[in-house]
């Protein structure tokens, strides 16, 4: 089995030296694990799960270290450095990860923090990263159906509403008029299909399917209130962010609950909020 240049491996120690250890890479040869990430009581012939990169001049070297973003994965990292090369971006490791102006969107800047891609450039056999993500995801046609769970890293702003990275594979869209909570480039979360288009795009959504349907929310409304002294301090005034907050639903789902509860008379309205009738 061959290496992985940018990924963890499963290495044997086969020698011990004054400044760490070297491990088996195989038709690689012997790869230095610093004495910093060498384990207490290691000896020869344990294996270690060691993180793959290049060193300074080039040379294949590991770390016990987990790195801010693996060959194959996508992140959001922050520019640590700027030279007539390109950029370097900070993924947790000794040397910084190097993104060439040709694979930069927009020339990055020191501090900014830009959604990348990690692969080996072919050519030099180098870990790089590059900003043009559309061009890393599958071209596999998306299996997932309506209401799969995924992990999103939310990639950009649009007109539309967060573009956003689905299990390190595929592009996803949520639309603004179903988003009830602050979003930024670079958060990681969960999030809902809602669907897969022909075209391959995926639709999401932040709050789980079916729990949006009206009677199903009314009771946990009805929950809610029995639960905190009959009382809840928003109404249908209230902002979408703060029903958010509390119940993970849109605005148009709450008000229609409290509609429902309200017509069964089971709760009172005013300006402070809801008041359950007691019985």
């Amino acid at each position: 089995m061959s290496i992985e240049l940018g990924k963890f491996n499963t290495l044997e120690v086969v020698k011990t030296v004054d400044f760490g250890v070297y491990l088996d890479g195989e038709q690689e040869g012997e790869i230095l694990l610093p004495t910093r990430y060498v384990p207490e009581n290691c000896q020869i012939g344990d294996f270690l799960n060691v993180f793959l990169y290049l060193d300074s001049e080039e040379r294949l070297i590991a770390t016990t270290l987990t790195p801010l973003v693996q060959v194959g994965e996508f992140a959001c990292l922050e520019v640590s450095w700027v030279n007539q090369f390109g950029a370097f971006l900070n993924w947790g490791l000794m040397k910084d990860l190097f993104v060439p102006f040709s694979e930069q969107k927009m020339k990055m800047l020191v501090g900014n923090k830009y959604v990348v891609h990690a692969h080996v450039d072919e050519e030099s056999y180098r870990i790089v990263a590059s900003a043009k993500v559309e061009r890393y995801f599958s071209k596999e046609f998306p299996t997932y159906q309506p209401n799969d769970e995924v992990d999103i890293l939310i990639w950009q702003k649009t007109d539309l509403g967060f573009k956003a990275i689905i299990d390190n594979q595929f592009g996803g869209l949520l639309y603004d008029g179903e988003i009830f909570q602050p979003l930024h480039t670079g958060m990681t979360l969960k999030a809902y299909v809602k669907q897969v288009r022909e075209d391959q795009k995926i639709d999401l959504v932040l709050q789980k399917p079916g729990f949006e349907k009206i009677d199903d929310f009314s009771r946990t409304l009805q929950q809610y209130l029995q639960t905190h002294d009959g009382s809840l301090a928003l109404n249908d005034k209230s902002p979408a962010e703060d029903i958010y907050d509390v119940f993970e639903v849109s605005k148009k789902t709450f008000k229609k609950g409290v509609g429902d509860l309200y017509r069964r008379r089971l709760i009172t309205l005013s300006d402070n909020g809801i008041e359950l009738v007691k019985h």
